[in-house]
């Protein structure tokens, strides 16, 4: 080894024991641990502490990198050394074990309390940081019930209470369809009426995008205002120890666009653990990158979980079986029929207004079904035309602004590489306006 210093296993076992004599907190390891008498050990500071103890000299710096250098020797020197986690797919950590380790110098490890007479080789501490809490929304909860869901919503009572019998049963649901069908807006107030009120506190609205990660969304290394990273719960976490204090209530994690992220690597082990049958305390399991003596992980049973996933977005993978099955899924069809006519009529658009959104989305939605390079999934929605003008004499402009700004362009995209076919139909779409 380059060390001048030649370390052996009886300076390896002093500092352990002096560890545990001095109730010494050393900063965590990420990656491996020196498992000795079933206790684990962050094996560079261990090494380290060693080294100091071994030569009198308290700031002595132990000359070997973290990683294969450290580890090696500790196996030679007959220690067992673990891996502490898996390797995360788009992990801030992912790379070589020496690079994983390195990480670890900027972790400044859990807050602790100075022992009354601390070792002058003892290694320093930092205190932790904690982040705000969660700000949930402050608005007054109103009471929310079957009736006022069934005037906003644009579904049937059936299409309602299917919906509330598969959160039931799986306790997973995911709203799918075509763009602009409603999907957030259901998923919002299925969570209202299982709470009968607009309860910000019990909900929690996350987004999935390519970049989202199992450490946003469970727990990871995340950079502090000090320029140090430290291990912070993600909304999951936050989320399930909310529910788990209130265990009366039921908690609803509402996940729009759930099929942008890479859901295998966002959800982790939570893939065993969404099952309604694998809820609660009995079948909590140890996350990656959760110290050996930190409390187990499990999902509460008044969790429940409402995703929302866009049918039309071809640059998405499909879902991983594994996962799908542990969802129920509900479509979601565009709704051009006399509810959303009769809400339009309601707030005073004009009926030719309403005769000419009807027939043309109608025969957009034709043309979108019967073309086999697109077909019912990309259908176009309602929820595009439901906030009308109050005054009246505005509704043909605000009809023929959104027909030429937001659906014409998605046309363009739905016909890409037929452009003339695109531009019929736009002409279609915007005769007389």
């Amino acid at each position: 080894m380059p060390a001048p210093f030649q370390l052996t296993r009886d300076h390896v076992l002093r500092a352990i024991r002096h560890i545990e004599r001095e109730g010494l907190q050393l900063r965590l390891s990420t990656v491996y641990d020196l498992v000795y008498k079933g206790r684990r050990y962050p094996p560079r500071p261990v090494v380290q502490l060693a080294y100091r103890l071994a030569t009198d000299q308290p700031d002595a710096t132990w000359p070997l990198p973290a990683g294969a250098p450290t580890n090696d020797l500790l196996e030679q020197l007959d220690f067992t050394v673990a891996a502490k986690r898996p390797t995360l797919a788009n992990s801030p950590l992912d790379g070589d074990v020496a690079a994983q380790e390195a990480m670890r110098d900027l972790y400044t490890g859990p807050a602790v309390e100075a022992p009354a007479t601390p070792s002058k080789l003892a290694p320093a501490a930092t205190a932790e940081v904690h982040e705000p809490a969660p700000s949930y929304g402050s608005a007054p909860a109103e009471p929310y019930n079957r009736t006022t869901a069934l005037e906003e919503l644009f579904i049937t009572e059936e299409k309602l209470d299917n919906a509330l019998a598969a959160l039931h049963r799986r306790r997973n649901l995911i709203l799918q369809g075509p763009p602009g069908t409603g999907k957030t807006f259901l998923a919002r107030r299925l969570a209202w009426l299982e709470l009968g009120a607009t309860d910000a506190r019990r909900i929690e609205l996350v987004q999935f995008h390519p970049s989202y990660s199992y450490e946003d969304f469970v727990q990871g290394f995340r950079p502090d205002g000090k320029g140090t990273f430290r291990l912070t719960p993600g909304v999951l976490l936050d989320f399930c120890r909310k529910a788990a204090a209130d265990p009366e209530q039921p908690y609803f994690l509402l996940i729009d666009e759930i099929n942008r992220g890479n859901l295998s690597r966002i959800f982790g082990e939570l893939l065993l653990l969404l099952e309604a049958d694998k809820r609660g305390p009995a079948h909590a399991v140890r996350l990656p990158y959760a110290a050996a003596n930190e409390p187990r992980f499990f999902v509460p049973e008044n969790v429940f979980v409402i995703g929302t996933m866009n049918t039309a977005d071809r640059s998405l993978a499909p879902l991983d079986y594994a996962l799908r099955r542990r969802f129920a899924f509900v479509p979601l069809q565009p709704e051009f029929g006399t509810r959303l006519q009769d809400a339009l009529a309601s707030r005073d658009v004009p009926e030719g207004v309403i005769h000419r959104l009807i027939t043309r989305m109608e025969e957009l939605n034709r043309a979108i079904v019967d073309d086999p390079e697109l077909g019912p999934d990309f259908q176009i929605g309602h929820s595009y035309f439901c906030q009308p003008p109050s005054d009246a004499s505005a509704a043909d402009t605000w009809l023929t602004l959104i027909l030429e700004q937001e659906i014409a362009p998605l046309l363009d995209d739905y016909w890409l590489d037929q452009p003339a076919k695109a531009a019929a139909h736009k002409k279609r779409l915007l005769a007389g306006a």
